[in-house]
């Protein structure tokens, strides 16, 4: 008779074996794999392969054509559910930060060579502060939140800018570390000159906050 344990050490190995495969289909660069090159990126067999695939094809998350694998319209479904959590995760920290400083604060994601804000909140007790929408797409070198995003590890803690994005208006970004695959930045932005000095600190430790709602 089989023990828990053992069926439970399967399942975990079989999970991450359908993981792996999964990578390896989205980590191709060029023309789709074939089953051969994909018990090679795995170091499985052929046969494990095919078996893998059955219920990754099941739920849309790859296709088959004739001997080569590609991703499926179903990681679409899933990606679509992306967004909203983040925004979820990080309104609490951004609303602190926001009420804080006295600036509208962000966080914004990189898409392909873009910025894009995917969550806003504004201070409510300022007299005006800068509209920045959800949505709002930028290039990843102009502005704090998009400099941020691709500062090195071993450089910078945070970005100043003025006037790059919208004339008058000041920001200051922090990119968010240590969460796996995701490349993006907290920041504020304001009409009102910033205390890089003082904000600077403060936009750092929001970033880490976020960061460790996300994981």
């Amino acid at each position: 008779m089989t023990s828990p344990g053992v069926h439970g050490k399967e399942s975990s190995l079989t999970l991450d074996r359908g993981l792996a495969l999964l990578q390896a289909v989205a980590d191709s660069e060029s023309e789709a794999p074939t089953i051969s090159d994909l018990a090679a990126a795995i170091g499985a067999s052929r046969a494990a392969v095919y078996r893998l695939l059955v219920p990754l094809q099941a739920r849309g998350l790859v296709r088959r054509e004739g001997s080569r694998v590609r991703l499926g319209l179903g990681l679409l479904r899933l990606s679509a559910r992306v967004l909203p959590q983040l925004r979820h995760a990080a309104l609490p920290a951004l609303r602190e930060l926001a009420e804080s400083i006295g600036a509208t604060a962000h966080l914004t994601v990189a898409d392909g060579d873009e910025a894009q804000a995917v969550a806003v909140v504004e201070p409510s007790w300022t007299a005006y502060h800068v509209a920045y929408r959800v949505g709002t797409r930028h290039s990843l070198r102009k502005g704090a939140s998009g400099k941020a995003i691709l500062l090195p590890f071993d450089g910078p803690e945070w970005v100043a800018t003025a006037g790059e994005l919208q004339a008058g208006a000041y920001g200051i970004a922090a990119p968010v570390r240590g969460v796996s695959g995701l490349r993006a930045s907290v920041g504020v932005v304001t009409f009102e000159r910033l205390h890089a000095e003082v904000v600077g600190p403060q936009v750092v430790r929001t970033a880490a906050e976020v960061a460790a709602a996300l994981r």
